[in-house]
C-alpha cells in the first residue's frame, strides 16, 4: 500500500456519497491529505461519519462546500492539489419526471464546472472521473445487436437518451464532456471508472442509494414472486475505491476502466443470498414471467421499452485492463452481497420504510 502522507492533496467531489466515501477511506488509510467537497459541510447527519473516519487514519480531511450547478465553486478546494477524483453526480434509476433537472445538467454542466476549476489550477497533473458502464453500454440486447460476446471500453452508449435510460444518458453525456475538455488542454491526464452495479458495504449511514434499496428489496421479500430477468455487471464498492486511488496516484494510468466482478441476474443474487441465509428471508426462487414484467413494470418505473430491450438478455464485459493495469484483484460477488446484507440486517435498517 503506497505512503501518500507527502504526496499533494487529493480534491474527492461528493465526498459523503457511497462510493465517495470508501474513497475518501481509501486516501486516507494511505495518509492522504483529502478535501472532501460537499453540499453542506455543517450537515453532520450526511458528513459525520467522514469525520469520524479521519479522527481515526492517518490522513488528513478538510470538507469544503461545492454545488455542482455553481460555477467557481469548486475553485477554492480544487487549488493546490494535485489530483481531483470528480464522483458526484446524482443516481436515479426508474421513473424521472424531469430528466435535465434531475440528472442531465446535473452531471454534464457539474462536470464542466469541476473541470473548468482544474483548469485554473496549474497543480492539479490527473483527474479521475466515475462514470459507469452504462455510458458503455445502454440496454443489455446492444451486445446482441453488436454480435460481441463481452463489451470493452472501446464500446460507447449510443442507445440512451432523455426518454429513454435517462440515467445513462446523463453518465454518457458527462464522461464525453470530460474527454472533450480533456483533449482541448495537455496539462492533466484524465482517467475514468466505468464500474458495474456497486455493492457492497456503506461507510455512510444514508439509506437511500440504489444498492442499498436493491439489497433491502432482496431482504424484504419485493420479488418473491419472481424477480424480472435482468443482468447486471457487479462489482464491489471497494474494489470501486481502489480503483479510484489506484488510478489517481499511478503516473502512466489513463483512460477507460471498466469495473465488473462478474456478470449476474436477479435470480441468481437471489440465490446467494439465500445459500447463506437459508429461507430467513423471503429471497426470490425464480424469474418473473415476461408478460407479468410488461404489466408491472410501468408502476415501477419500468418501461416497455426497456423492458423490450433488457430483459433476458444477459450481458458481459471485459475487466483485463482494470486487473493489469490498477491491479485490481476483485470481490467475489457472493461476497459482496453477503456483507452488504449483513450490514443491513444488523442496523435494522432492511426493516424501515
Amino acid at each position: 500500500m503506497n505512503d501518500l502522507s507527502s504526496s499533494p492533496p487529493f480534491v474527492v467531489t461528493g465526498a459523503s456519497g457511497y462510493v465517495a466515501s470508501w474513497v475518501v477511506w481509501e486516501l486516507l488509510n494511505r495518509g492522504a491529505t483529502v478535501r472532501g467537497t460537499v453540499r453542506n459541510p455543517n450537515d453532520t447527519t450526511k458528513c459525520q461519519h467522514l469525520l469520524d473516519m479521519a479522527a481515526e487514519l492517518p490522513g488528513t480531511l478538510k470538507l469544503a462546500k461545492a454545488d455542482l450547478l455553481e460555477a467557481g465553486s469548486f475553485d477554492e478546494a480544487v487549488a493546490g492539489a494535485g489530483v481531483v477524483i470528480h464522483t458526484a453526480s446524482p443516481f436515479i434509476i426508474g421513473k424521472v419526471k424531469e430528466p435535465y433537472r434531475q440528472l442531465i445538467n446535473p452531471a454534464v454542466e457539474g462536470t464542466k464546472n469541476v473541470l473548468d476549476a482544474v483548469n485554473k489550477a496549474e497543480s492539479v497533473k490527473k483527474v479521475v472521473l466515475t462514470s459507469t458502464a452504462l455510458a458503455v453500454y445502454g440496454d443489455a440486447q446492444d451486445m446482441a445487436n453488436a454480435g460481441v460476446d463481452r463489451f470493452t471500453e472501446d464500446d460507447w452508449n449510443t442507445t440512451s437518451s432523455a426518454s429513454h435510460q435517462a440515467y445513462s444518458f446523463s453518465k454518457t453525456e458527462a464522461e464525453r464532456a470530460a474527454w472533450e475538455m480533456h483533449k482541448a488542454q495537455s496539462r492533466w491526464t484524465l482517467a475514468t471508472i466505468n464500474p458495474g452495479f456497486i455493492l457492497g458495504p456503506s461507510k455512510t449511514p444514508r439509506a437511500d442509494s440504489e444498492s442499498v434499496k436493491f439489497v433491502r428489496g432482496m431482504l424484504r421479500g419485493e420479488f418473491k414472486m419472481g424477480a424480472p430477468d435482468l443482468w447486471f455487471g457487479v462489482v464491489d464498492v471497494r474494489d470501486v475505491a481502489k480503483a479510484h486511488v489506484e488510478a489517481a496516484i499511478r503516473p502512466e494510468v489513463e483512460g477507460r476502466f471498466i469495473l465488473v466482478a462478474d456478470s449476474k441476474n436477479f435470480v441468481e443474487m437471489g440465490q446467494i443470498l439465500r445459500n447463506h441465509f437459508g429461507d430467513k428471508y423471503p429471497f426470490p426462487k425464480g424469474p418473473l414471467p415476461k408478460f407479468l414484467f410488461y404489466l408491472a413494470g410501468p408502476s415501477l418505473g419500468f418501461t416497455w421499452k426497456f423492458i423490450r430491450a433488457n430483459s433476458g438478455y444477459p450481458v458481459y464485459f471485459d475487466n483485463t485492463r482494470s486487473r493489469e493495469r490498477l491491479g485490481i484483484q476483485y470481490t467475489p460477488v457472493e461476497e459482496t452481497l453477503v456483507q452488504h446484507a449483513e450490514q443491513l440486517i444488523a442496523a435494522h435498517s432492511h426493516k424501515e420504510t
